[in-house]
C-alpha cells in the first residue's frame, strides 16, 4: 500500500492498523518513495554456544573463557 506524507499526518492510527494486518506501507514525499513502515517482529536473538565467538570460537586456549581471562589477568594485579 501507498501513502503519502499528508496520509500520515492525518491517517496514522489507520496505517498503523493496516501495518498490524501484516502489509507494507510505502509513505512517499512529492510523489518519490521515502520511507516504509513494516510489521514489527519481537524476535528474541538466540545466545551463541560458546560465550566466545568470531575468531575465538574455536581457538583451543580459550575453551574456559573465565580460566582464560583469569590467566590473562595473573600478572597486572
Amino acid at each position: 500500500m501507498k501513502a503519502t506524507a499528508k496520509d500520515l499526518r492525518f491517517h496514522s492510527k489507520e496505517l498503523i492498523e493496516t501495518v498490524k494486518r501484516g502489509e507494507e506501507v510505502i509513505i512517499t514525499f512529492r510523489g518519490k518513495p521515502c520511507a516504509k513502515l513494516v510489521p514489527y517482529e519481537n524476535e528474541k536473538r538466540k545466545a551463541p554456544k560458546s560465550p566466545l565467538f568470531g575468531l575465538w570460537k574455536d581457538h583451543e586456549s580459550s575453551a574456559d573463557v573465565n580460566e582464560y581471562v583469569r590467566n590473562l589477568r595473573k600478572g597486572r594485579f
